[in-house]
Order: C-alpha cells, then sequence, then structure tokens
C-alpha cells in the first residue's frame, strides 16, 4: 500500500466556514469568527434574559425601600422631594408586580437624570434587607455618580451685530437641591459692560416648573442711532414651566432702574428731553413652541411667541407692551427650503406716555435687511426714537451649496417688508394700525448664510425697494451676525 502513495501529494482537507490559507487572514478570520460566536451568545442570553422577565412581569412584587448611592453633596430631602411622588403613584397601581417595579424604577432613574447632578444613574433590584419585609419585598438601588459641582468659562462672542469677552462662573447643586448659581461678566463693542448673577432651582418634583431669581445690569451704547449711552440696573424674578419643544410658560417680575445719559454734541430735543433717570416695575408672560429642526437653518418645523408685559405697579414706566413672533420652514425639494417669518409689537401707554427704553426699534441685518441697525420710524434729527406700533415680514428661499450639501454655508433669497410708527392717540386704533399695514418699507436681495454654531452669520447684497424718508436705507453689502433672523 506504501509504494501506491507517491508525491506530490495533493491537499485533501476540506476549508470548514471559508477558512482561509494565509496566516494574517486566518488570524482575522479567527477573531471574526470569535466575535460572530460572542454575538450570538450576547443576543441569546439578552433573548433568554428577556423571556424571562417577560413571564415573570405578573409575579406579585412591591418596593420595600429606594436608596441613591452616591449622592454626597445631594440632601436627602431633596432626593425624597423627586422619589416618594413616584413612589405614591405606584403604589396606588393594581396589581403590584414585578412590572410596575421596572415602570417605577425607569421613572425614577429619569428624574434623577433630568437633575442634571448626577453623571451617571445604575438601577439595582435587590431582595428587601428590612427584617420586617414580606415575600416579593424588594430594595431599589440607584448608583450615581455626580457631575462636578464647579465651572469657569471664558469666552469671545458674536451675537446680534455685536462682539464681546465675557466670563462665566457657575456652581450647580449648591445647597443640594439641583439649584445652579451662575454669574457672568461681559464687555463688548455695544454693550460696553454687562453682568448677570442668577439663582435657579427645582419648584415640582417633575422638574418641569423651575424659579430663579436675577439681579442684572448694563451699559449700551446707543450713539450709532440714538447719540446717547443707556445703563440699566435690575432685580427679576422668573418662574417657568414646560419645554419649548412642547410649549414652555414664562412668569416674571421685574424692577429696573434705567439711565439714559452722556449724550453726544449732536443730540437731538427728544433726546435730551429723554435723558434722566426712569424707574420700570412691571410683571410679564410668555409663550414660546419650537418645533424647527434647527434653530440656525431650519429647513421644517414651526416656531411662535407671544410675549405680554404690564408695567405701572409703581415707577416712571405706564404702559402694556405685547409682541408676537413666528416663522414657519418647509422643505421643497432635496437641499432647497423656504423660510416665513412675521413679527409685531404693539406699545400703549397708560395715563403716561411711552419712554425711549420701552419703545421698540426696527431696522437691521437682522430684522429688515437693507436699512441700518434701529434706524426705522419716527425720528429727530439723526437720532432714531423709536416707536410704538411695527409688524415686519420676510420669505426666504435657501438652498444648499451644488454638490456640497454637508457644508455649513447655504445661499438665499429673501424679501422682507415691515414698519415702524409712533401712535397718535388723537386717531382711533384702528386707524393707526391701517396706516402702519398700508405704507411697508420692502426690500429685496441675495446672499451667504454661515451655520457658525451657535450664531448664524449673513452676508448679503441686498437693495431698498420702497422706503420711508425717515428710514436708513441701506444698499449694497451688508453683514450680519446673530441668534435670531427675519
Amino acid at each position: 500500500m506504501a509504494d501506491l502513495l507517491k508525491p506530490p501529494l495533493h491537499n485533501s482537507s476540506s476549508p470548514r466556514d471559508k477558512e482561509p490559507d494565509d496566516l494574517a487572514k486566518l488570524m482575522k478570520w479567527q477573531e471574526d469568527r470569535i466575535a460572530r460566536k460572542l454575538k450570538g451568545e450576547y443576543e441569546s442570553a439578552v433573548l433568554h434574559l428577556s423571556e424571562v422577565i417577560q413571564n415573570n412581569l405578573p409575579t406579585r412584587m412591591s418596593i420595600s425601600s429606594v436608596r441613591v448611592e452616591g449622592a454626597k453633596a445631594t440632601r436627602s430631602s431633596f432626593l425624597g422631594f423627586l422619589i416618594n411622588p413616584l413612589l405614591a403613584s405606584s403604589s396606588e397601581d393594581t396589581p403590584s408586580n414585578l412590572e410596575s417595579v421596572l415602570h417605577t424604577t425607569r421613572r425614577i432613574a429619569h428624574v434623577l437624570q433630568k437633575t442634571d447632578v448626577f453623571q451617571s444613574v445604575e438601577a439595582k433590584i435587590e431582595r428587601a434587607q428590612n427584617v420586617l419585609s414580606q415575600e416579593g419585598d424588594v430594595d431599589i438601588i440607584f448608583k450615581t455618580r455626580e457631575k462636578g459641582r464647579f465651572f469657569l468659562n471664558t469666552s469671545t462672542e458674536l451675537g446680534n451685530n455685536e462682539g464681546n469677552a465675557s466670563a462665566t462662573g457657575r456652581i450647580r447643586n449648591v445647597f443640594g437641591g439641583a439649584e445652579v448659581l451662575e454669574a457672568n461678566i461681559s464687555f463688548g463693542t455695544k454693550t460696553r459692560r454687562a453682568f448677570r448673577g442668577s439663582l435657579t432651582a427645582p419648584i415640582t418634583s417633575d422638574l418641569q416648573t423651575h424659579g430663579e431669581l436675577m439681579a442684572f445690569g448694563l451699559e449700551r451704547d446707543n450713539t450709532s442711532f440714538a447719540s446717547c449711552m443707556e445703563g440699566l440696573r435690575g432685580v427679576k424674578a422668573v418662574v417657568r414651566n414646560g419645554t419649548v419643544g412642547r410649549g414652555a410658560h414664562e412668569l416674571a417680575y421685574e424692577a429696573v432702574l434705567r439711565h439714559i445719559g452722556d449724550l453726544t454734541p449732536t443730540a437731538s430735543i427728544s433726546m435730551r428731553e429723554a435723558a434722566g433717570q426712569t424707574l420700570k416695575s412691571s410683571v410679564s408672560h410668555s409663550f414660546t413652541l419650537d418645533t424647527r429642526d434647527d434653530r440656525l437653518t431650519a429647513t421644517r418645523g414651526h416656531y411662535a411667541k407671544i410675549s405680554n408685559e404690564f408695567a405701572g405697579l409703581g415707577g416712571d414706566a405706564s404702559f402694556y407692551k405685547g409682541e408676537v413672533e413666528g416663522q414657519l420652514s418647509r422643505p421643497i425639494f432635496d437641499g432647497v427650503s423656504l423660510s416665513f417669518a412675521a413679527r409685531t409689537g404693539f406699545l400703549w401707554g397708560i395715563n403716561k406716555p411711552t419712554l425711549f427704553s420701552d419703545r421698540f426699534q426696527l431696522g437691521g441685518p437682522t430684522s429688515i435687511r437693507s436699512f441700518r441697525v434701529n434706524s426705522m420710524g419716527p425720528r429727530d434729527g439723526s437720532d432714531s426714537l423709536g416707536g410704538d406700533l411695527h409688524w415686519s415680514a420676510g420669505a426666504s428661499l435657501i438652498s444648499n451649496i451644488p454638490r456640497k450639501p454637508q457644508w455649513p454655508v447655504k445661499t438665499h433669497l429673501w424679501v422682507n417688508a415691515g414698519r415702524l410708527d409712533a401712535i397718535d392717540k388723537a386717531k382711533p386704533l384702528a386707524e393707526n394700525i391701517r396706516a402702519t399695514l398700508a405704507q411697508p418699507s420692502i426690500s429685496v436681495g441675495l446672499g451667504l448664510i454661515y451655520r457658525f454654531d451657535p450664531i448664524r452669520v449673513e452676508v448679503n447684497f441686498g437693495v431698498p425697494l420702497v422706503a420711508s424718508k425717515s428710514d436708513g436705507s441701506r444698499r449694497g453689502v451688508q453683514v450680519g451676525m446673530g441668534l435670531e433672523f427675519l
């Protein structure tokens, strides 16, 4: 038999599972094979665990206690404030079983994450440790790791046609109840100096409602349109409820001391009469709803905001002020979308004339393009005095750069229209409104949009088609930087 076997002999082995001959390929094949095996075992284990849980959901089970471990800087009373209502609602569920325990565990973990106090939250269910516990009683244990409490940041920012440098300090969970203490100071080109300090804390156990106490101040350079400097010092108390995606409410009280001063030599008589110190004491409410897919360059969704303010609780200002703004964006076809936006505002003095600091200003690359910033409406010489009634509307056709849809640069064609007026109380209000709507200023143009998160930058070439004598029109190239555009 040995004489019949003569070389060369052929390889008679049968490769299994596409086994390669090359050593490197063999090692790669082996790694992939092990990975497939582990993945299969993992999926099988997950499937088995899911079946076990599913089959035992009706098993009688109740929560004996809840413990949160790792919450060293968080008050136990605050944790109870969050968890006890969820336990009370779960105790009302009938019957008390594994399914209700799992749902309660998930809700508690969600609310702990929502506090923004914890970096990680892991839940574990164990047999109850209480000697008086009954069969089926369990303890829920949350192993947590808190986030860092202190934050300090310095930055330079561009927004709403202004540049500034700022420093921000923040202390998270300052009193152990998810409070945030924040202070900010900034220096800028138009807002020369500004400071803001605030303390924010949750009010309700579902963390849907927050309260904020704030102190603020700023010095603003208005010489580009009103020949003056304006200073503000004030305090504000705010209660916020909801989220902007589903509708957010804000109720606030504000007391502000304003000062108009440092007039330029060319200041008009109206601005000289407005100079001095005034006090505003007001309550306000606003509602915001925002479903846009992107706040800066939306292609679909809508945005709406309604705000009302009443001043006259002491002080020099006495008025009602209402504002409405909205935006609607829709895709036309791939890479091209159409956006409509509109704003309007109404200011009515109550037994007193309106003050410069409370009036509306209109015009500029973030409102009505191809007009100078705050240059529209009533004037006295070179000074824009602001108005009591305004509206503006715009439409933009926004497109990706051809063959470069991933670029943050977009092109757009736009048309803007609007007007700002002072209310003549000698005439009926309806007549004032009709006159404002019937005589709009209009501009058209095209340009580029650059999404420089968190702001939007526009470079536009525009032409004012219709303008009032008092409006400061601007033909040609105009650059705008800001958060909100018409």
